[in-house]
Order: structure tokens, then sequence, then C-alpha cells
């Protein structure tokens, strides 16, 4: 975990950090670098069976490929009024995993001022969807002249703490202005009548709104309705307050009709994509700009197998691509899907446990993405195949569970151990530089604290380092259990059979050399001890794993010529692999090892903050015949589930 030896201004910051969180200094609720990949939602056209939701995805917002063969993911006749849906517009919610999608109720068969409303659907899996219909003539009054509700959209917004639907509406002998209403906490139903959201200072027609937050500002582009129609944008830093700044200048990059602008950000960029539907033709341009104002045609560069009209695109994570692939299949075209990181989010100095009790995998990480080290609560993460992992949810919250503790959760590690005859679980992890132990009867608890640091002061002989990063290891040839710990020193001592508690005497510093910082973690293979350590700065790009072999728990160690384990790829932009956990596939001799880099892409750019904004991995770990370790090479790619 934390690389610089304990002194008196970092206790002072670390105190102070945790006495004044902030929002800014705690994880996302959605970390921007697990966006991998994008979902296209869109129709195909006039006719009533083409007007029906359909999906398509893409890996790097340029090639996009159809989902269930182009066929729509939504029955129109069962969501609609009508029978038929236009204009799907798709949001990601605040909570980062609920998805809003808003459609116009209608079909073309029965002309362009036919319909009366909307609807409105909501998911948290972007698979299965609860709607509402709204008619606005049925559910506000002073709307008998109206003639059309066309291509809603929804953003929500901060200053009301609400989700904000924005759409068009055009009543008898008036042209169309985008209008809004706040939506019901559980986006069934508008909370009060249609207020006027925009009107362009020419009075003239507009439709197709399409809203986009940057820098504080929202762009608002839209199609006017004029003489010579087109997109263009208006900015506001209040969405209701009906001050608008205008751009007079067209922005489309072409002179055949268009409409259905929409307005997307590449993942882990600061680029954007405009792109907007040239109906005339039956087909999608797409541009590119930093500014929100400057555009440049990429068409040459965009790929389709199928003909959208009118839709949005919305960046999703690789657990929210495969949910849509298990569903729908995979494209045959569509690129390698990538397995590391294993968890998304930022997580560090991951512990891997095969329970017996449950014949599953997990994993129990430090919670990334706190400032300076400061999160204060452990996870678990359950797995059947090593690849796909489900989060276990909070297991241990040391400032409700944990009084002597209360902050800087790091580095845990957990033992299942069965204890007449009934399964238990050790866990034990840092909390304010101290190592502590609860225990559970279950992998994902939940785990109560034994009440006090079973390591709390350095060992006498040391007068440097941290009592941090335990590790527990049960010898198989003696059935004791052995306590490993320490920053800038490697101790370990027995542990009593009460598994929480440290054997009197039996503490000693392990030699190892200047290599050791931290993160021990022992195993036993063939006869040998393999004792695994972290080199270096848990903020530098070098951070990596070393090894020695030993015939005994405690010691002395061996070193082979070349120790290291793992150490970054560049090549592949991944930095500072560290801080590993290895497991055993049962009845095989198969291994992998488990652990931590810096987020990619982003962490590189990072600077110190790359530190605590980490991810974790899983590769394959290989043996030498004569039972060295051959050096890992860090991967996207990550492992083949396991069986």
């Amino acid at each position: 975990m934390r690389k610089l030896q304990f002194s008196l201004i970092l206790f002072l910051v670390l105190t102070s950090f945790s006495k004044a969180q902030n929002k800014a200094g705690v994880p996302p609720v959605l970390a921007e670098k697990d966006l991998t990949a994008y979902l296209f939602v869109y129709f195909t056209g006039n006719s009533v069976e083409e007007e029906a939701v359909r999906y398509a995805i893409s890996a790097d917002g340029y090639h996009y490929y159809h989902l269930n063969n182009n066929q729509p993911v939504i029955d129109s006749k069962i969501i609609s009024e009508t029978g038929g849906v236009r204009d799907p517009h798709i949001l990601r919610g605040e909570d980062g995993k609920t998805f809003y999608m808003v459609l116009t109720d209608m079909t073309s068969s029965k002309g362009w001022s036919s319909n009366r409303g909307m609807i409105l659907l909501k998911s948290t899996d972007l698979v299965n969807w609860q709607s509402s219909k709204i008619n606005f003539q049925k559910t506000f009054s002073g709307n008998e002249n109206l003639k059309r509700v066309w291509a809603p959209q929804t953003i929500y917004d901060a200053k009301a703490g609400k989700y904000l639907v924005y759409f068009s509406l055009m009543h008898e002998g008036s042209p169309d202005k985008i209008y809004y209403a706040y939506s019901n906490k559980d986006f069934t139903a508008l909370e009060s009548e249609p207020k006027v959201l925009f009107v362009p200072k020419s009075k003239n027609a507009c439709i197709d709104g399409d809203i986009i937050e940057k820098d504080g500002v929202y762009h608002l582009f839209y199609k006017t309705e004029t003489n010579t129609p087109g997109i263009k944008v208006a900015t506001t830093t209040d969405l209701t307050s009906g001050n608008w700044t205008e751009n007079d200048n067209y922005l489309q990059k072409t002179k055949d009709g268009v409409e259905g602008s929409s307005v997307f950000k590449l993942n882990n960029s600061d680029e954007y994509i405009l792109m907007y539907d040239v109906y005339t033709k039956g087909k999608y341009q797409f541009t590119k700009t930093k500014d929100l104002e400057n555009f440049t045609v990429i068409d040459s560069e965009i790929s389709m197998d199928f003909h959208p009209r009118h839709g949005t695109i919305l960046p999703i994570t690789r657990t929210e691509l495969k949910r849509l692939i298990a569903k729908w299949g995979k494209p045959a075209a569509y690129p390698q899907i990538n397995k590391n990181p294993v968890l998304e989010g930022y997580h560090a100095d991951p512990e891997i446990l095969y329970a017996e009790k449950t014949g599953k995998y997990y994993i129990y990480p430090t919670t990334d993405g706190f400032d300076g080290w400061g999160g204060y609560y452990f996870k678990a993460f359950s797995s059947d195949n090593l690849v796909d992992w489900k989060e276990e949810g909070t297991i241990l919250d040391l400032k409700k569970d944990v009084p002597w503790a209360g902050r800087n959760a790091w580095a845990p590690c957990i033992v299942e151990k069965k204890i007449k005859g009934k399964y238990q679980y050790l866990y034990y992890y840092t909390g304010a530089q101290k190592v502590g132990v609860a225990v559970s009867d279950n992998p994902t608890g939940p785990f109560k604290d034994s009440g006090k640091p079973i390591v709390a002061t350095r060992p006498e002989s040391r007068k440097d380092g941290q009592e941090i990063d335990p590790d527990v290891f049960t010898d198989p040839k003696t059935g004791k259990s052995y306590l490993y710990w320490g920053n800038m020193y490697m101790a370990v001592a027995e542990l009593n059979s009460d598994m929480v508690s440290l054997k009197p005497g039996t503490t000693k510093i392990i030699d190892v050399n200047d290599s050791y910082r931290e993160g021990t973690y022992v195993i036993y293979r063939n006869g040998l001890y393999y004792f695994f350590w972290s080199e270096d700065d848990t903020r530098s790009p070098n951070y990596k794993v070393r090894y020695a072999i030993s015939k005994s728990p405690v010691g002395p160690l061996e070193m082979p010529k070349d120790n290291v384990v793992i150490q970054g790829n560049k090549a592949e932009g991944i930095y500072a692999t560290g801080h590993n956990s290895v497991i055993k596939v049962p009845n095989r001799d198969e291994w992998k090892i488990v652990y931590h880099r810096f987020s990619y892409p982003t962490g590189i750019n990072m600077g110190d903050a790359a530190g605590f904004h980490r991810e974790v991995c899983i590769d394959n770990l290989e043996f030498n015949a004569d039972g060295t370790i051959k050096q890992v090479v860090p991967t996207h790619k990550g492992i083949n589930p396991v069986k």
C-alpha cells in the first residue's frame, strides 16, 4: 500500500483527510476508464415495422455492428399507444447504473401531425425495460389543439436534482417549440405541465433538441425549421432560465436535409462526435470536435452494417456490453473483448480466495479512488470462472464496525478454516496503519471485528516502516498458520489456534534485500515456499513484484537470479503492476496471479494520483521445470474462463 515512511506529516495529512472527506476525493459512481464500448439506439424507417427500437454496438465509436439481426429489441406494440416509436434517446442516470430512454410515440403512416404523446422507459440492465405512456392531451389541460409531440430527450438537472425531459410541441397555428417538464421519481410520468425551454430569437420552428453539458455550460443542438433548415446550437449555464446564447452558424457539413442531431463524448478522450441523420440520403454524417463549436467531417472513418434513423449513442462498460451480447449475440466482426481489468471501478491490493464451502472464487481488494488512500470500507467480489465477477457489497466498514480504526482501509487478506466442523473466514486487514482481524461464517460476510488490532506496534528491531499489508498462510506440512505484515520490513508471527492472536515469542523479521517494500504473499508448491513482495512505490510506473524461495514458511530466503515476477508492459500502456496474490485452480497445477496496475488508459497521466486510482487484473502464472517462476507479461486480454 502506502509507500511513504510513516511520519508526523503523513499522520496529519491522513487525519485531516479522514475528518474532511469531500465529494471530489471519493471514487466516482462510474469511472470513465471503464467506459470501453458504445451502444447505438435507433430506428430504421417510416414503415410501422421499422418504427421500433434497435441496438448496435461499437468498440471504438467509429465502427458499428447491429445486434439481434437488426430486428427490434423492444416491441413497439406493447409499449406505445400508436403502435410505433421513433427518435430513441438513451441516458445513463446519475447513479451510474440506471438507464432512461424516451421515445416519440408515433407511426408516420398516420401522418406527421398525428401523434399526441411520448414514452418513458427505465432499465437497470439495458435489456429489460419498464415503460409508461404519456398522452399530452389526456394528461394536461389546454392541449386540445396540440398536433404533435416530437423527439423527446432527457438530461439530469443538477440544480433541481431531477431528470428534465424536453421535447418539441406544435399547437395548431403555432410553430414547433422546445418544451420541458421534470419526471417523477420513478420516471413513469411528468410532474407538471410542460413549460417552454427554448425558442429561437427568429421565432421559427425548432425541433430535435439535444443537450450536452461541458465545463458547466449546456449546449443545445437543434434543428431550425426556416427556409434553410439545419442544425444550430445555443448555450446556457441554467437549463430553465430561458437565457440562451444562440450561434447563428449552421453546423451541418452537407447541403442535404438533416435532422436528429446527437452529441456524445468519445471514451477516455477530450473529443466529441456530433452526428446527424441525413434523412434525404438514408445515411448519417459524423463530425468531430473538441470545443463543441468547430466540427470536422469524419465520414470516411465511420462504418455501419445497418442504416439507422434518428438515434443516440451511449458509452457503456464491458459488463454492460457483455450483458447485451449474452442476450442478442456477438456480431462476427466485433473485435476481441479484453478481460482485464477484472473488476470495474478503482480497486487495489487484491487478495484472492477459493472457498471450499461455496466452490467459488472471491477477490477482496482495497477500495481505491479516495484521495490520499483515504478509503474506509472493504468490498468483496465473487466469480465462478475467474473472469466474470459479481460485487457482493461492503463486508466491513471501518467507520461503523471498527471503533479502534475508522480510516485507511488497506490491503486485506483472508483464510478459510474449518473449525470444529464449521467453515470460518478470518479476514485480516489494515486500518489506521494497524492490522485487524474480523470473522464470519461466510466468505461474503458480514464480518465482525475482534475488537482490537492483532498488530499495533512496530517490531522492536525496526525504527521505520508501517504495520500494514497483512498476509495469512497455513503450512500444509504442519497445519500451523502464520501472519505476515510490514512496509519497509517483512515480519512474520505464528497465529494461535484462535486465529485472532499471535503466539508470544514467534515474531521475527525475515531478511530480504533492498528490493522489499511491502505486500508479502506466500504460497506452497512441490515442497517449496514462495515469497512474493512488491518493489518501489505504488505511485511509480516501475512498481513490480519479485519473489524468493524457501524451505520454511519463516525463511531464510533464497533469491533466484532473475526474480521479477511481473512488471509493466510499456508497449501496451500497462504500468505499476504490483501488490499481488496468487490462486491455484483446484485439483490442477494451474496458477493465476492477481495484481493491481495503474488504471488504463488514464492512470499514467495522473501523476501521484495514479497511486490511488488503480485496477485489478489477472494473468497466468507459470513455473519452470526447476521450480523457478517464469516472468509474467501483463496483458489487457487476461485469462480464459476457468471451468
